[in-house]
């Protein structure tokens, strides 16, 4: 899968501007995090096509936190004058600002309702408060104890875990019934096997 950072940037920066025009990164990336597993799970496909990693903050989308940081040495010279074009790091480095209207031409209309539906019931709740939440979620979860040993920052996430349901919470915003969950999991593991057997 091809990692996509026109949609990782005008995520980003559509998120800064519901959020008033800015938005703290980890608050940005947690959102973003929350509406591909919203989209995953009800239309078994991807938005970003980014690669996730269990940190102690929870799951990060990799390309997607580099393009939020501007990490120049991380990122291709296209990707850097692009995201340059829409976002900035503010005097602090910990917040996202927009400098120009987000372009969502470039998502479809399933995708700007994930991020839509992830805004409306999670924006309201600091970075914090969002990676206490994602550590409820079996995606993280089952590499807890190896990232609290402190041997390890970071582990590969498996997006197959993204479909699993947590046990700790009642009433989960990701609550699809067991049909479309299961139509959505083999949509996303059949598309993904003839992308593997194309390359």
């Amino acid at each position: 899968m091809q990692f996509d950072y026109e949609k990782a940037t005008q995520a980003l920066n559509y998120l800064a501007k519901l959020g008033g025009g800015q938005i703290n990164k980890m608050k940005a990336l947690k959102l973003i995090w929350l509406a591909e597993r919203f989209h995953l799970r009800k239309y078994g496909r991807l938005i970003l096509n980014d690669e996730y990693l269990a940190m102690d903050f929870g799951p990060v989308a990799s390309s997607t936190k580099d393009i939020a940081q501007l990490q120049k040495d991380y990122l291709s010279a296209n990707e850097y004058d692009y995201a340059c074009r829409y976002i900035q790091s503010t005097s602090g480095k910990r917040d996202i600002k927009s400098i120009d209207n987000p372009d969502l031409d470039v998502f479809s209309d399933s995708e700007t309702e994930a991020l839509d539906e992830v805004f409306k019931n999670f924006g309201k709740y600091n970075q914090y408060k969002l990676a206490e939440f994602s550590h409820e979620y079996p995606e993280w979860k089952k590499h807890e104890s190896m990232l609290k040993t402190g041997n390890i920052s970071r582990v590969d996430m498996n997006y197959d875990d993204f479909f699993e349901n947590p046990q700790s919470i009642k009433n989960d915003f990701f609550s699809e019934d067991k049909i479309q969950l299961q139509t959505a999991k083999s949509v996303f593991q059949e598309t993904n096997a003839v992308e593997n057997a194309l390359k």
